[in-house]
C-alpha cells in the first residue's frame, strides 16, 4: 500500500471510526483501525464485533494494500500534523507517515487478523433525511437504560405502526417516542443506543437523506462516505404504548422556556433528595409551582402563570424532567396527570408527534 491523501480528510475519517476501536477487548486486534485501498480511495474501518465503522477518503492510489494500526494513536498523530499531504506508505507490518518535515513509523497488525461483520445481502432498504433522523433520536436517545442487566432497554425501537415510523426508548423510568415518517414498509428494530450515539455523531450537518439496509440481525447506515453497522438486539421490546394515558384529571399549558428556569432554580435545592421536586398545578389562580426543599440547604418555590384544567400536585426527578424539556422544540409545553402515582405526560399543544412520560417519585 502506497497513496496520499490530504491532512484534513484523513483526520476528519479517523474521528468517524477510531472511537469505536476497542482497547479494553480481548482481541487486541480490536483497539486497530484497518486502512484498506478500494479503487482509488482509502478505506478506514474499525469494530469492536457490535459495531463497525467504515470511511472513505479520496486518494492518489500508487499501490494497493491493507493493514491495521493501533486507532488512538493513528488518530492523536494524523491530528497533530500540519494541513497537506500526507504519504502513507506500507513495509510489511509497519505503516510508514510522511508529511514535510514530519516522518513516523508505525508498527501494525496483519490485515487478516481484523474481524469483518457480515455484509447485509437480502436487507430491507429505506432513505429518511438526515435531519429528521437527527432531530428523532436527539429527542429519543437518552431516555434508554445503560443497565447492561436488561438489555432490550438498552436499545432504540424502530417499529411500523399505521404505515408510520415510529422511534421509541425507555429506562422504565422514563418514555420518550417521536413519529419519524410514513413508511408503507414492515420495519421492527431494536438498536443498540450506543451505535445511534455514533450515528448522530456521523451525521453532524449532513443535508441528504441517510440510507439504511436492516436484515434480521443487522442495521446499516449510510451517511455520505460513512457507514456504520451495528448489531441488532435481541428480546422482546416492552408494549410501552399502554403506558401513555388516554386522559387526564390535570393539564397545564405554558411556555416551555419559563418551565425549564422554574424547574432548573428548583433542581438546585432536589439534590439533597435525589432530583426530588413537587409540581402543583392550581386551576383557579391559573398558576404551577415547583417546590423543592433541601434540609441543609433551604428550600425553593418558584411559580409561573399556565393555562390550567383541573388542580393536582405530583413528585419528579427534576433531572428526568430538565431533560425532556430541553429534547422538545415548540415554544410551549403541555403537561397531563392523573393523581400522584400514574405517569405524566409531556407534549408539544402544536404538534403531535413527540410524547415523553415520566414516571412519578412517591411522595
Amino acid at each position: 500500500m502506497k497513496l496520499k491523501v490530504t491532512q484534513e480528510n484523513l483526520s476528519k475519517a479517523l474521528n468517524y471510526v477510531a472511537r469505536v476501536a476497542n482497547t479494553r477487548g480481548t482481541l487486541p486486534v480490536l483497539a486497530n483501525v484497518l486502512l484498506s485501498v478500494e479503487g482509488s480511495r482509502l478505506k478506514l474501518a474499525a469494530t469492536n464485533l457490535d459495531i463497525a465503522i467504515s470511511s472513505f477518503v479520496g486518494a492518489q492510489v500508487q499501490q494497493e494494500g491493507s493493514l491495521t494500526v493501533p486507532a488512538r494513536l493513528l488518530q492523536d498523530l494524523v491530528s497533530g500534523l500540519p494541513g497537506g499531504v500526507i504519504e502513507l506508505e506500507q513495509d510489511d507490518t509497519r505503516l510508514k507517515i510522511n508529511s514535510g518535515q514530519y516522518k513516523s513509523v508505525i508498527n501494525g497488525v496483519s490485515a487478516e487478523e481484523f474481524p469483518v461483520m457480515p455484509a447485509i445481502e437480502k436487507g430491507v432498504r429505506w432513505q429518511v433525511p438526515a435531519a429528521t433522523l437527527k432531530e428523532a433520536l436527539q429527542q429519543v436517545v437518552f431516555a434508554a437504560s445503560n443497565d447492561e442487566s436488561r438489555p432490550v432497554l438498552t436499545g432504540v425501537l424502530f417499529q411500523s405502526i399505521d404505515k408510520g415510523l415510529f422511534v421509541a426508548s425507555t429506562d422504565s423510568y422514563r418514555l420518550a417516542e417521536k413519529y419519524l415518517m410514513e413508511n408503507e414498509l414492515e420495519v421492527k428494530l431494536l438498536i443498540p443506543a450506543t451505535a445511534l450515539h455514533d450515528v448522530l455523531r456521523i451525521i453532524g450537518d449532513h443535508n441528504g437523506d441517510i440510507e439504511v439496509v436492516c436484515d434480521e440481525q443487522q442495521v446499516l447506515f449510510q451517511v455520505s462516505d460513512v457507514e456504520l453497522v451495528a448489531r441488532l438486539i435481541e428480546g422482546s421490546y416492552p408494549e410501552y404504548r399502554r403506558l401513555i394515558p388516554a386522559s387526564f384529571a390535570t393539564t397545564a399549558t405554558l411556555s416551555r422556556a419559563e418551565l425549564i428556569n422554574i424547574t432548573k432554580v428548583a433542581s438546585l435545592f432536589a439534590r439533597e433528595s435525589a432530583g426530588s421536586i413537587v409540581l402543583s398545578v392550581d386551576e383557579a389562580s391559573e398558576s404551577i409551582w415547583i417546590r423543592a426543599v433541601a434540609s441543609q440547604l433551604g428550600e425553593n418555590n418558584a411559580t409561573t402563570s399556565v393555562k390550567a384544567v383541573g388542580s393536582g400536585s405530583i413528585t419528579l426527578n427534576s433531572r428526568y424532567l430538565l431533560d425532556a424539556l430541553q429534547a422538545m422544540n415548540g415554544k410551549e409545553v403541555q403537561i397531563g396527570f392523573n393523581g400522584k402515582l400514574e405517569a405524566v405526560l409531556l407534549t408539544d399543544p402544536d404538534k403531535e408527534d413527540y410524547k415523553h412520560i415520566i414516571m412519578p417519585l412517591k411522595s
